[in-house]
Order: C-alpha cells, then sequence, then structure tokens
C-alpha cells in the first residue's frame, strides 16, 4: 500500500508576523520558514503506519517554489521513501493547490492520501475537502486516531459534539488533527540521509493543471493594538467601566 502525503511551506509558527510597509502581504525576507505543523503530524501518522508494516511506501508532495524542496527533505527525513514537488512561483489558492493533487493521485494511485486539516498561514481548511470531491474518494477530516486493516481505514474524528468514528473504504483521504500524534524528532544522520532520496521536480504544466490565481489580495493589515489594562478600586467602578466604556453590560 503506497501513501501520498501532502506538506506545505510556512512561516514557523514561532515567528511573529510582519506586514509589508506597502500593504501588500506579510514579510517574509529572514524569516525562518517550516513544514506546516498539521502537515507534519500526517507526514508522522504516515511513516508510523508504514513502521507496522500497513503501508510499503510513503510519498511526500509539496506545491510552491523552489524552497520548497527544504520542506520534502524535512519530510524525507522524517521518514518518507521520496519526494515531488510541483514547483510554481504563483500564489496558490486551496482549488488549485487541490487540481494539483489531484493529477498526481491520478499518476500515483495512492491507497492513503494524508493531509494536515489545515494551514497556519491561511487557515483556509478546503484543500483536503476540495481533493477529496475532486478524486470522488471518501473523506475523514479532523482525525484524532487512524488504524487500517483489510483495506478498510477506522478513522476517529474531532467534531462539535465530541467523537465521531468513520468507516472508510481505501482509497481514501484523511486529514490530520492536532491530537493524532506527536511528531518525531528529527535526527542529524537521518537529515543527511535524506538528502540521498529522490526528489522529483514537476511543473503544473506537465500535469496539465491551470493554476492561474483567481483572487487578488487588496491590502493586508495587522490587527489593531490592543490597549493597556487598568485597575480599579472598587466593584462600582468596575461596573460603571463594564457600562459606558466597554459596554458589554
Amino acid at each position: 500500500m503506497k501513501a501520498l502525503v501532502a506538506v506545505k511551506r510556512v512561516v514557523d509558527y514561532n515567528v511573529k508576523i510582519r506586514v509589508k510597509a506597502d500593504h501588500s502581504g506579510v514579510d517574509l525576507s529572514a524569516v525562518k520558514m517550516s513544514i506546516n505543523p498539521f502537515d507534519e503530524i500526517a507526514i508522522e501518522e504516515a511513516i508510523r503506519l508504514k513502521d507496522t508494516g500497513v503501508l510499503s511506501e510513503v510519498v511526500a508532495v509539496s506545491c510552491g517554489v523552489s524552497a520548497c524542496q527544504e520542506t520534502l527533505r524535512t519530510a524525507l527525513a522524517m521518514g518518507a521513501d521520496r519526494a515531488v514537488l510541483v514547483e510554481t512561483d504563483v500564489e496558490l489558492q486551496p482549488l488549485a493547490v487541490a487540481k494539483l493533487l489531484n493529477a498526481l493521485v491520478a499518476r500515483e494511485r495512492p491507497d492513503l492520501i494524508l493531509l494536515g486539516k489545515q494551514a497556519i498561514d491561511d487557515d483556509c481548511n478546503q484543500t483536503g475537502q476540495m481533493l477529496a470531491a475532486l478524486a470522488d474518494l471518501p473523506q475523514a477530516t479532523f482525525a484524532s486516531k487512524i488504524s487500517i486493516a483489510e483495506q478498510r481505514a477506522l478513522v476517529t474524528r474531532e467534531v462539535d459534539g465530541g467523537l465521531e468514528t468513520l468507516q472508510l473504504d481505501l482509497p481514501a483521504l484523511i486529514t490530520a488533527d492536532l491530537r493524532l500524534n506527536e511528531p518525531r524528532y528529527v535526527a542529524l544522520p537521518n537529515i543527511m540521509k535524506a538528502k540521498k532520496k529522490p526528489l522529483e521536480i514537476v511543473t503544473p504544466e506537465t500535469l496539465g493543471v491551470d493554476v492561474t490565481t483567481k483572487l487578488r489580495t487588496l491590502r493586508v493589515k495587522e490587527p489593531p493594538v490592543r490597549s493597556a489594562g487598568i485597575k480599579v478600586n472598587n466593584v462600582a467602578t468596575l461596573v460603571e467601566k463594564l457600562k459606558h466604556e466597554a459596554k458589554v453590560i
């Protein structure tokens, strides 16, 4: 069985985001970039399934600029067998990414497709669902537990009311939630080995996919700065301020 795992290159979650002076976007100069945390969880889950003998091959896929190779090398160092980069300088929207991944699904014919439930840069939470629709595959989103046996996946997913368990016939698509697992630490020897693993580079044109941007960003601005808190001497003053200044009561 083969698994296809999509990973995205995003600004590291520890970095404080800065908006460009012209408000055209986020300033990415000299900013640390990392693998999207939810995608890292998806890669970890695929590798664990391979370690237990459920999967025989894990293929990591990323879409974006040439620097995404670093993200794929991280996935390879974690334990993925090979990687594919769909290289393009176009700013990709979720639907374009889903179309690119769908083309790769048609080519690779994986038994299992894993993605993070969302990326921490845009928080769209759309690509997995769109890909499942395009590929006409059963899907389970927000997975917190996955078990696979006899060409079926049993997935526990987190919903508003608690937990829901779904049974899917393979091939299927699953998106990983935060509590699915704890990604492993990548040791230096594995980082060195990852440099020798195959990394294929293709383009949207070779896959026959149009990734022309359909949306245009007009302006990006930082959230308003919160005013400093104050201390009050008694309950009456607190109620007065909540009523007339904060207007919450």
